[in-house]
This record gives C-alpha cells, structure tokens and sequence, in this order.
C-alpha cells in the first residue's frame, strides 16, 4: 500500500508555481522517541550510537554547493534501491525506527553522499559503528539514492570545497583546534570513549565537507559561523596533504606522533646498552 501511494505522488506532477509536498506528508507519522539522552556536546545518544539526534548544518549564504543529478528514472531506481536495502532499518518513509536507525527526513545530499560514498552503509548491525569500507553501490546507484531521499526528504544542498582556494596554514590551525583532539595532528585516527576514530588518508574534499557540517557519528558538527567557506577549503587542503606529509629532519614512523618515536628512542638505547656490555663482558673474559 505504502509503494503504491509512492508510485503516485511521484507520477502526479505539482500545479504550476507550486513545490511538490515531501512524501512524508502523505501518511504523517508520529515523532520517533529519542532513544537516549543526547551528550552534552549535541552528539548522538549514549544507547544508540548510530542515531545522532543532530540535524546536518547548511551551507553558509552565499557559499558554494555541491548538486548530485536528478531526474525522474533517477528517482524510481533510487527507490527501489532504498526498498531493497534500507527501508528495513530507516523505514519505508524516511521515518527511522526508534532504537534502530535515525529518520532520514531532512537529512539532504550531504549525508546520504558521505555515508554510501565512505562504504558506511548499509550496515549489516544496526548497533556497530560505522566505518570506511569498499562502497556496497555504484557512484550511479549512489545518486539515485540521493535523488530519492531528497524527493521525498527534502533537505540542505551538500557543501562543497575546493582546496586549491585554502591556505596550508590556516587548514592546519582549524584542524589544531577542531580535529586533532581527536584524530590525531596528521589525521591517521586514535580512539576515544566507546568509538574508534578514522583515519582520514582517503577522504576527499567533498567528504571532509560533508562530515563537518553533519558531524557524522559522534563527531560534532560546525555550522558556517564556526569554521566558514575559506576555513573549510583549507580544511580539504590539510587533510589532504596529511597523505604525504613533509618529515624533513626526522623519521615520521606512520606519523602518529611522539608516542612511536619514543619507543624507537627507547628501543635503540636499549640495543646500545646491551651491545656496549657483551663487548665489555667479553674484553674482561679474555683478560
């Protein structure tokens, strides 16, 4: 019943003048229950990480966008693809289901392009965290997703970047002060309380857009008075130069900072040590 009103509110074209209502409107649902209490930093939940009650951030006035193809077949084959493999979990209107997966209306391009693009859904356990792997569709299939749930969802237009127009140094100050903290000065990751932080090294511009002003998982999000378009470029352009940083005068060892480079210290005092001994133990053998 419920694909059936889909197939016609998507085949009955909208008055002249007039915006097509969002699907959702046509059966209203009740408002899911928050299924725990919000962190304090406006995270997600403490009891059910993968549904941040978080509402991706727009795109400043004036700041540049990112737009995904749309069209009406485009559409249809995105809504098949949602029945088949994300209804189950989000519901058959973008509604979400308390204690399972967070409601998709309003989300737009932004998040629904990083999480398919990034391989972080599907999941297979609505309760893991999500993390990179080898996307499950085709950059095809990806838009047709995109261009059903914003049909029907609505939403913010994606934010966009261009690391050409950003500066090395301020990208580093931004990621100093919003970032690092957590996924470490040269963006290879670390952990924090019940999450594991990514490593950055294969994230595009687009992505580093998009998960700051959506701030996926546990990650806070920055709206364009907090960190604006030129910061934003600059962002995309140090993380993207944390793939092949400079190590001039030292060795990086993986670039994880301090930590490594200290065992290492370590590690060669002690071969040192043991060397100068033997040579000594032998030299008073002989004697």
């Amino acid at each position: 019943m419920l694909t059936s009103v889909a197939l016609v509110w998507m085949a009955t074209p909208a008055p002249s003048g007039a915006s097509s209502p969002p699907l959702a409107a046509e059966t209203p649902q009740p408002t899911p229950t928050p299924p725990g209490p919000l962190k304090a930093d406006g995270g997600a939940p403490t009891t059910l990480p993968n549904a941040p009650l978080k509402s991706p951030e727009p795109p400043g006035a004036g700041n540049p966008t990112t737009s995904f193809p749309s069209s009406p077949p485009l559409v249809a084959q995105g809504m098949a693809l949602y029945q088949n493999g994300c209804s189950s979990c989000h519901g058959i209107l973008l509604q979400g289901q308390p204690g399972v997966a967070p409601s998709l209306i309003g989300v737009g391009a932004g998040p629904v392009d990083f999480y398919l693009s990034t391989g972080r859904m599907p999941l297979d356990n609505p309760r893991e965290e999500p993390g990179r792997n080898q996307p499950a569709y085709t950059r095809t299939e990806i838009n047709a997703l995109i261009a059903f749930i914003t049909k029907v969802g609505g939403g913010p237009p994606s934010p966009a970047a261009n690391p050409a127009a950003g500066s090395l140094a301020v990208g580093f100050h931004q990621f100093v002060d919003h970032c690092a903290g957590c996924h470490q000065l040269v963006a290879r990751g670390g952990l924090v309380v019940g999450a594991y932080v990514p490593a950055l090294q294969q994230a595009t511009a687009l992505q580093v857009a998009e998960a700051v002003r959506m701030g996926p998982y546990l990650m806070p999000h920055f709206d364009a008075k907090q960190i604006n378009q030129y910061q934003l470029d600059s962002l995309a352009k140090y993380v993207l130069w944390t793939r092949h940083p400079s190590n001039a005068g030292g060795w990086g060892i993986y670039n994880i900072g301090p930590i490594p480079e200290g065992i290492a210290a370590w590690f060669l005092a002690l071969l040192a040590l043991v060397l100068v001994a033997r040579l000594i133990g032998e030299r008073m053998t002989t004697e």
